[in-house]
């Protein structure tokens, strides 16, 4: 089976430090947790990083940080994997679908403008896929609005927008270092920001509500265990380290593909002027004369691993149900767009071929 995607790491680069960690006992807040916290907020340009469980237990703490309770409203990208609305649903806020481009599959500026009401909280834009396309003009918008922005990048670790890389341009950035991920700890995520007044809420939330003062810990307030252990650490800290060399690499096979496909009617997922995408995943928009779901099927009967792009998350059935507000470019995405494999061994002119013969 050709795969989505491969891990950018092996064995034998952490063999080392996993023996360091299982000698020393330590597999929980160690050396290893606080490098790569390090790593991340160095990498990101951010003033300060966590490391959590998930992207989804990310974005769960970073919306009670900026203070989203039951009612509020928050404006969510409509073209995003559920966990991006189960966050604010579960906190008893209500997700508020924004659409998205066409082209970019990103937050639509004008759609943003037309949701907010007094009720809104704070806007989760999501980089699709890895795309930060726009994400500076959701930003302006926020600021002018005075309503925090929270960047979903789940899959964008990586990417960048006018020089600026992701985790340094919201006002809270949620990583996921899930295995389909650039950057992979087997499960687990990371927060970023730069606002010094948020420390203290993450440092008490993120360690059960405890803060350790005179010598012992004093709980003082209800928290969380969302973290991220040594063995998954030491993961992240040697994958960090080849993350550009990844994106520039996944670049040129994007453009391979392109070249190839364009031809056939296939659309790319395009990036805006200024930005860099790390291509997270690679997809395209299928030709209308093609039923997308039977090219799926036919690229697993010969051995290729392909998926839609993602889902319209105001069209599951649970969000439709109950909003009743399918927002139209990203139910058509969710139905006419396909990821491919995309990894450094692939054969992009083998997989292709077996497209053209599809098509």
């Amino acid at each position: 089976m050709i795969k989505l995607i491969k891990p950018y790491i092996s064995f034998d680069e952490v063999e080392s430090d996993f023996k360091k960690i299982f000698d020393s006992g330590y597999f929980t807040k160690g050396v290893f947790v606080e490098k790569f916290r390090n790593e991340i907020a160095s990498y990101t340009g951010a003033k300060y990083a966590y490391l959590t469980t998930s992207a989804t237990t990310a974005l769960s703490i970073s919306l009670k940080a900026v203070g989203v309770g039951s009612g509020d409203e928050v404006i969510v990208s409509d073209f995003s994997f559920p966990a991006t609305a189960n966050v604010v649903e579960d906190l008893g806020a209500i997700p508020i679908f924004a659409d998205v481009d066409f082209d970019t599959f990103n937050m639509l500026p004008e759609s943003l403008a037309s949701k907010i009401s007094k009720k809104t909280k704070a806007v989760i834009f999501v980089d699709a896929l890895g795309n930060p396309s726009g994400i500076h003009k959701i930003s302006e918008i926020c600021k002018e609005k005075g309503i925090p922005l929270i960047e979903d990048a789940a899959c964008a670790i990586g990417s960048s927008e006018f020089g600026v890389k992701c985790g340094n341009i919201a006002d809270i950035t949620c990583f996921s270092f899930h295995p389909r991920k650039l950057l992979t700890t087997g499960e687990g995520g990371a927060i970023t920001f730069n606002d010094s007044k948020m420390v203290d809420f993450f440092d008490v939330k993120l360690n059960h509500g405890s803060k350790f003062e005179n010598n012992k810990f004093n709980f003082i307030d209800y928290g969380y265990n969302y973290r991220m252990s040594e063995l998954q650490a030491a993961m992240g800290i040697v994958q960090i380290k080849k993350i550009d060399d990844i994106v520039a690499l996944r670049n040129k096979m994007r453009k391979q593909f392109a070249k190839q496909l364009e031809l056939y009617g296939f659309e790319i997922q395009k990036v805006s002027e200024g930005a860099i995408h790390n291509v997270q995943s690679l997809v395209f928009k299928v030709p209308k004369n093609i039923i997308r779901d039977k090219l799926i099927a036919y690229l697993k009967n010969i051995g290729i691993e392909s998926t839609i792009g993602t889902y319209c998350l105001s069209g599951t059935s649970y969000y439709s149900k109950k909003y009743n507000a399918v927002q139209k470019n990203a139910l058509y995405l969710q139905e006419q767009t396909i990821t491919l494999p995309c990894y450094n061994d692939l054969d992009v002119l083998f997989v292709c071929d077996k497209i053209k013969e599809f098509s």
